[in-house]
């Protein structure tokens, strides 16, 4: 086993992760974690986290005969901090969490762990597995903690002392009794720079994100309206968020991707505002197709930029871009579209 363990660490550098680690299947500590989380209803809207019941921190009840877990890292970052700063620092720039510029992050990473898979399969023939790219009901970061990828920080990110948090994280639920690696230690000491950096506050404690604060959750999982308390505080920031990532000291330790899929689409790294709103529902499917900003939909992205463009300072080029939507058929846009009128 520790043989074949080394094996299929070395197949994973070959297909372009970044580093490959094996955990057990014990998650008792995360699953307390994840129900205290749930419990204080930090989790929002997002009633995918408890619905499915203990199969998240239980694998082998999402996987029967799960008994050890392949966990990989690949990294994503697509440009320097610095540039991503200046985008953050224009307020008529449209800023898209970095993750989300290119290739969707699941179709990239679940087709390298689907050959990997094939490569085990091939050295020791068929053998239970299932392979997960946040896309079930998985603890991909308690996982990868557990395999030695880096340790899960304040931020709630996983952080690597070598790489930073700039990285995808990907699971193979496996039925082969693989040699463990030793779990990651913490490493982010007194340091409370991703709790004071955030826009909103939602870092409420070490390790605890409020979900109904967090403007990821915000702009990509909310489908109603966004709370009008929140809005001035959310900037340019028009998907996702990155500024926890950002100050994150760890983090000059990061790497540029290598991974062409990952490079920015149509600009989107440092595009205007009024440009990006101004897109028909057809160029929003058609420039985010294949890519992760496609699951919120032309409505929300609409919700998302009008915002943006209420917190951007007044002229009449963005009141006469405003004035455009204030009859669309959406009353979701409608009224955040008033609501950057009155700003």
């Amino acid at each position: 086993m520790d043989e074949l363990s080394q094996q299929i660490k070395q197949w994973g550098l070959e297909l372009g992760f970044q580093q490959v680690g094996i955990s057990d299947t014990n998650l008792q500590q995360a699953e307390q974690r994840l129900q205290h989380w749930i419990a204080q209803g930090y989790h929002a809207g997002m009633d995918y986290m408890h619905k499915h019941g203990l199969k998240r921190s239980r694998p082998a009840l999402l996987q029967p005969e799960t008994v050890s877990i392949i966990s990989v890292r690949m990294d994503y970052l697509p440009e320097a901090q610095e540039s991503i700063e200046n985008t953050l620092n224009n307020p008529v720039a449209g800023f898209i969490s970095r993750y989300a510029l290119g290739r969707d992050y699941h179709k990239v990473l679940r087709k390298r762990l689907q050959k990997l898979a094939q490569r085990i399969e091939q050295e020791v023939g068929i053998f239970g597995y299932r392979a997960f790219v946040d896309s079930a009901p998985v603890l991909e970061k308690a996982i990868a903690e557990k395999a030695g990828l880096g340790w899960i920080g304040k931020h709630s990110n996983i952080i690597n002392k070598k790489a930073g948090s700039w990285f995808f994280l990907g699971e193979i639920y496996t039925s082969i009794p693989l040699s463990i690696d030793t779990p990651s230690t913490n490493h982010c000491g007194q340091c409370t720079a991703c709790i004071d950096i955030c826009p909103t506050q939602a870092i409420i404690t070490p390790y605890q994100v409020d979900a109904r604060k967090c403007i990821s959750y915000l702009t990509i999982e909310l489908k109603g309206s966004i709370p009008e308390a929140l809005r001035p505080l959310m900037g340019n920031r028009i998907y996702g968020c990155d500024d926890c990532q950002l100050i994150c000291p760890w983090n000059r330790f990061a790497r540029l991707s290598t991974e062409t899929d990952f490079n920015p689409r149509y600009n989107l790294n440092a595009q205007h505002l009024i440009e990006l709103f101004n897109w028909s529902e057809t160029e929003f499917l058609t420039k985010t197709e294949g890519s992760a900003i496609r699951r919120i939909g032309y409505e929300q992205w609409l919700r998302n930029i009008a915002v943006a463009l209420g917190n951007v300072p007044a002229s009449a080029e963005i009141t006469e871009t405003l004035n455009n939507k204030i009859n669309h058929s959406s009353d979701l846009v409608k009224e955040h579209v008033i609501w950057a009128l009155e700003q």
